[in-house]
Parts: C-alpha cells; sequence; structure tokens
C-alpha cells in the first residue's frame, strides 16, 4: 500500500524488452533507498512495482504484459520521468489516501490551465471508471493523491498547488499526455458489496 505523496521525481534509465514482457531500471533520485530491500514495492507513476535489483543508484523491476497493457509503462523511453513513492509503514503519516498500486485505466489530460500559482488539470477517464469518480473524492494520478474538484461525464478537473506541480511530473503534462488512474478503493468494494446483495435470492 500507498499513500500518494510523491518523495522523488525518478527517471528511465533503461528498457531491456522481453518476449511480451519488458524490464526497468529506474533510476532513483533523491527516493531514500538505505530501507529497500530486495523484493520490496515502489510505486512508479502509480504502478506497484517489485524492486529485482539494486545497482545503488535506484532500481530494477520486471513490467508483465498484464501491467503494460493496463497502465503508461509501456509508452515509457529512456530518459522520460517518473513519480516515485516507497511502500506504506505502520510508522508512514497518511497524507493522502490509501493506494494500492494498481492502476484501473489510463486517462489522458484535456486541459491545463493556469490560475494564480495554480494549475487547474481536466483529465478524461475512460468510460468504465467515471462511476468511481466523485466530486471532492479522492484519486490517483500517476501515483499523486488528489481531491476531485469537479466532474462533467468522464472528465474531471483537479487544482495542482506549487509543491505538487514542483515535486511530481504534473509539469511535464501537456495535453493529450497519457496518464495512470486509480480510482477510491472505497469505491470499487462499495460496488462489489451491491453487486452480492442484488444477486441473493430473496
Amino acid at each position: 500500500m500507498f499513500t500518494g505523496i510523491i518523495q522523488a521525481i525518478g527517471r528511465i534509465a533503461a528498457i531491456e524488452p522481453g518476449e511480451k514482457d519488458i524490464r526497468l531500471r529506474i533510476e532513483t533520485g533523491k527516493l531514500p533507498l538505505a530501507e529497500v530491500s530486495l523484493g520490496d514495492s515502489i510505486a512508479t507513476s502509480g504502478v506497484c512495482l517489485t524492486v529485482t535489483d539494486l545497482p545503488g543508484d535506484g532500481f530494477w523491476a520486471d513490467v508483465s504484459p498484464e501491467t503494460l497493457s493496463l497502465t503508461t509503462l509501456g509508452r515509457k523511453a529512456v530518459g522520460d520521468a517518473v513519480n516515485l513513492e516507497t511502500s506504506l509503514t505502520l510508522q508512514t503519516p497518511l497524507g493522502g489516501h490509501l493506494v494500492s498500486g494498481h492502476v484501473d485505466g489510463v486517462g489522458h489530460v484535456e486541459q491545463i490551465v493556469e490560475d494564480a500559482r495554480f494549475w487547474r488539470v481536466t483529465i478524461a477517464a475512460p468510460e468504465n471508471l467515471a462511476r468511481y469518480i466523485a466530486m471532492k473524492g479522492s484519486i490517483c494520478v500517476d501515483g499523486t493523491s488528489l481531491t476531485v474538484n469537479q466532474v462533467d461525464g468522464a472528465g474531471f478537473e483537479l487544482t495542482i498547488i506549487p509543491q505538487t506541480w514542483e515535486e511530481t511530473v504534473f509539469s511535464d503534462y501537456q495535453t493529450g499526455s497519457p496518464v495512470n488512474l486509480e480510482v477510491d478503493v472505497v469505491a470499487r468494494y462499495v460496488e462489489r458489496l451491491r453487486q452480492f446483495d442484488q444477486a441473493q435470492p430473496e
């Protein structure tokens, strides 16, 4: 589990393609690695990846065909920036919201508008995820925990503060940029409970 509070911006340092999968080497910048071990999880632009090697300045991870099909990692190139967060511990302040690192789908940036010292960013979500996105609810965009300001169909608007703009990959976004989306896990469980209840015989 993660909090959605980004700790560092990393870079894709190498990509090793397999038959249907890839291996990624991530340079982690200022991300603290002293307590990271092989097998630990690191959220990489919202995708929970397992550390398979620690070369000193970052980590290697395997990316499965399933992950490539549901996230933006298969579209990344060497040098691209990624948001990074190590996994949640019992001592970690929960400054964002509970994030699993299991991306639900890929959205696209529709509009970026400067507003005083802030930025208003509109993102179009896949239609099948729209029902989980609520005004003033939480959403995870490329691993960043954010509050939804407005919802219009499958589109939603966020306000990005200067700290988030500077310390995440948001400053790299352009119109059309693909982004990993993870909806609030509570909404998914509520829906599943309702489906189960409705399926029970009276």
